[in-house]
C-alpha cells in the first residue's frame, strides 16, 4: 500500500504540527537534514536513545520515520583533503545508529553532485500568483567551468569509498540505502541520466537503490523519460521512495524549468502513479518542494523553521490522497 510521507528539516516540531499532518492524511516523515538529529553536532552522529525517543513520539501521533539523512560528505572529503576522513567515520557511525533504530530508508548526500554555478535561480510566479522555484541556463550569462573527465572519475572514487563502507551496514541491518538524482540534472552531473545507473551497477546489493525524484528527472527529459525510468528501476525493485514533484519545461526543451503544483505541470501525475502500480511499488510518495500559495508564510512553512502546515502542503496531501483513491479503484 502506497503511503504519503512529508519532508522536514527539523526534529522538534510542536504537537500542533504533527496533529495537522495526521489530520490531513500524512503517514510518515522524511528527514532531509543530516545535522538536525540530537548528537550530530556534539559527536558527529545521532544519539540512539534520542532517536528512539523521537520515533516513539511520532508513533504516538500515528506517524513514523520513513527516511533519514546521514551527515553530509563535504567538498573537503570529496577532494580527499587531509583531515577529512573523520567525516566517513561519522557517517558510518550514523548508519549503524539508524540501523539499530530500525529506520527503513537512509540517504547520503555528496558535495559536488550538482553544478549550481550553471543555473540562474528565480521565483517563478504561476497560476493565480503562487510562487515556486525556477531555474534557467540561458539567464546565466557568465561562462562557468564544469569538472573534467579526470575530475569526475576522482569524485566517483570518493563516492565508491563511502558506499563501500555503507553498503555492508545496509545489508547487515536490512535498511535501504537510497540515492537522489542530481538536482539540477545538468550534463555530466554524477547522478544524472548516466551516473544514476552506476550506483547499482557498482553495488548490486538489493538494499541499494533510489530515492526517485519525478520532478528532477522530468527536468532532464520530460514525461517519457520519467515513465521509462520508473519501468526500468521499478521492475528491478530499486525504487525506495518517490518525490512527487511536477514541473513545466525541461533542460533539453527550454534550457530551464519551473516547479508547479501537482496538477499544474507538464506531467500527468495519475499516469505516474499508474506506472508505479504496474511495477509493484509499495513505498511512500512525498510531495516535496511545495510552492507558496496566498496566505502561506514563507518563514513558518519552509525549511528548518516549518512549524505549521501551509495551504500548499494541505493541497498537495489532499491531491495525492485523491489520486491514490482513484488508482486503487482502477
Amino acid at each position: 500500500m502506497i503511503r504519503i510521507s512529508i519532508s522536514t528539516a527539523r526534529v522538534d516540531h510542536p504537537d500542533s504540527y504533527l496533529k495537522q499532518l495526521v489530520q490531513l492524511g500524512a503517514d510518515c516523515l522524511d528527514f532531509g537534514n543530516g545535522s538536525s538529529f540530537v548528537g550530530v553536532k556534539e559527536q558527529g552522529y545521532p544519539d540512539l536513545d534520542e532517536l528512539l525517543k523521537l520515533r516513539r513520539r511520532l508513533r504516538s501521533f500515528g506517524l513514523d520515520i520513513n527516511r533519514v539523512t546521514l551527515p553530509n560528505m563535504s567538498e573537503r572529503f570529496m577532494r580527499n583533503l587531509p583531515g577529512s576522513e573523520k567525516e566517513l567515520d561519522h557517517t558510518v557511525n550514523a548508519m549503524k545508529v539508524f540501523g539499530e533504530a530500525g529506520v527503513p530508508i537512509i540517504r547520503q548526500r555528496f558535495a559536488g553532485d550538482t553544478f549550481d554555478q550553471l543555473m540562474t535561480k528565480y521565483d517563478a510566479v504561476l497560476r493565480g500568483g503562487y510562487i515556486s522555484r525556477g531555474e534557467s541556463i540561458g539567464l546565466t550569462k557568465q561562462q562557468h567551468e564544469t569538472p573534467t573527465y579526470e575530475e569526475l572519475q576522482a569524485w566517483w572514487e570518493r563516492f565508491l569509498t563511502v558506499y563501500g563502507q555503507l553498503v555492508p551496514i545496509a545489508d547487515s541491518y536490512k535498511v535501504k540505502l537510497s540515492m537522489h538524482p542530481s538536482d539540477t540534472p545538468n550534463t555530466d552531473t554524477p547522478f544524472g541520466g548516466l551516473g544514476y545507473h552506476r550506483v547499482t551497477d557498482a553495488f548490486p546489493s538489493k538494499q541499494v537503490g533510489y530515492l526517485y525524484c519525478i520532478g528532477t528527472r522530468a527536468e532532464a527529459g520530460g514525461s517519457s523519460l520519467v515513465l521509462d525510468e520508473i519501468n526500468h528501476y521499478g521492475r528491478q525493485g530499486r525504487i525506495h521512495l518517490i518525490h512527487m514533484r511536477n514541473v513545466r519545461g525541461s533542460l533539453p526543451t527550454s534550457g530551464g524549468f519551473e516547479e508547479t503544483l501537482l496538477d499544474d505541470g507538464d506531467l500527468n501525475m495519475f499516469k505516474v502513479l499508474m506506472a508505479l502500480k504496474k511495477v509493484g511499488y509499495d513505498g511512500c510518495i512525498n510531495p516535496d518542494h511545495i510552492p507558496f500559495l496566498e496566505g502561506d508564510d514563507r518563514d513558518r512553512h519552509s525549511g528548518d523553521h516549518r512549524t505549521a502546515c501551509g495551504i500548499g502542503l494541505a493541497y498537495s496531501i489532499g491531491y495525492l490522497k485523491a489520486l491514490l483513491c482513484a488508482m486503487y479503484a482502477v
